[in-house]
């Protein structure tokens, strides 16, 4: 009952902050598509909530590289389309949303971007925290004989936690060289886990839509590429290149070039499963608030009820969401470890 009435102040919270940003746009008509993107795409400033028409926000630091050199200042010189330095940052076009700056024929161009963004920073705190997290564990363990107590706080938290993972998934599925790979795999999926869980919560330091940015999880999956590729045995890749099928198939040659393409499709498919799942997570979330805005010319009635069920649902969407954040961290590490493991096959056949 506790965890019930905290979700659902949480969410209350969300929708006040949502509706006092989105005041304006309901008086001048709602805009879908500004609200749904506004809270999901990255931002050069952490937008905490509105106030009688005063956005308050953090400005976050920009670092660029442009045409007169290296430029440091915050996001607040550029807002409102205000220009600092030569940057602004435009309202249409193809570069919108993004700093730009105009070369000698008054063409916009982007200049290096280096900028802390709002899913930077979530990145940082999220790292941040993960570290916490594993040294306090670890602390525990060093002051503690395990063998005659049972964890406490924080060790009590992971060790189940970190033994699933392990035992079931990573050990299972790499074989007998599993240690070798175990502190990425772990890391990958206690990251990816607390970026989810952090995404879900709609108030400072949470809200950003981290994997939900496709720049993310296409770094994870190359991590995965390379932990595969790059660690696997000669075995693995004989039967990329030479593999046990019949010789005319090998000498076309149609195993091999299936074979190869199989090796990009595999980290693609880990990038493109968890930043969908995530973004199409928010974007759900946020269209069932929206409904509060979307019905609010059409009389008390029907936009108090439309409220009521808004929010309601939108709890539900929040558990789901937490079930969510589990399931892709716990589904990315899972494939990763059976990508890993196919790259010893005669290990594992010898185990």
């Amino acid at each position: 009952m506790k965890r019930f009435i905290l979700i659902s102040a949480i969410l209350l919270l969300a929708c006040t902050s949502a509706s006092a940003s989105g005041k304006e746009s309901v008086e001048g008509g709602f805009d879908m598509q500004e609200y749904l993107f506004g809270h999901v795409l990255d931002s050069y400033q952490w937008h905490i909530t509105s106030w009688r028409g005063h956005h308050l926000s953090i400005p976050l630091p920009v670092i660029l590289f442009g045409q007169e050199g290296p430029a440091v200042f915050l996001s607040d010189k550029l807002e409102d389309g205000s220009s600092y330095k030569g940057f602004f940052i435009p309202e249409d076009g193809p570069n919108k949303g993004k700093i730009v700056e105009l070369d000698s024929s008054g063409n916009q161009v982007r200049p290096i971007d280096i900028s802390i963004t709002k899913n930077v920073l979530s990145l940082m705190f999220s790292a941040v925290l993960l570290v916490w997290l594993i040294l306090a564990c670890s602390r525990w363990y060093r002051r503690h004989d395990v063998l005659h107590e049972a964890p406490t706080g924080i060790a009590a938290l992971l060790e189940p936690i970190i033994n699933m993972i392990n035992e079931d998934v990573i050990k299972d599925s790499v074989g007998p060289q599993h240690e070798r790979f175990s502190p990425y795999l772990l890391t990958a999926f206690f990251f990816i886990l607390i970026n989810n869980l952090m995404g879900i919560i709609p108030i400072f330091p949470g809200g950003a839509n981290v994997t939900g940015n496709i720049a993310v999880t296409l770094c994870m999956a190359i991590f995965t590429f390379i932990s595969v590729n790059l660690f696997g045995d000669r075995h693995y890749y004989k039967e990329i290149f030479w593999p046990d099928v019949p010789m005319f198939l090998k000498a076309i040659p149609i195993m091999p070039v299936i074979e190869i393409v199989g090796m990009f499709t595999k980290p693609i498919s880990l990038m493109v499963r968890l930043f969908a799942n995530i973004f199409a997570g928010h974007v759900l979330i946020l269209s069932v608030v929206a409904l509060i805005f979307i019905t609010a010319s059409m009389g008390p009635v029907l936009n108090g009820s439309m409220t009521l069920v808004s929010v309601l649902f939108g709890i539900f969407m929040d558990c789901l969401e937490l079930l969510v954040a589990f399931i892709q961290a716990y589904v990315f590490t899972m494939l990763s470890s059976v990508y890993i493991g196919m790259a010893h096959p005669k290990r594992k056949l010898t185990q």
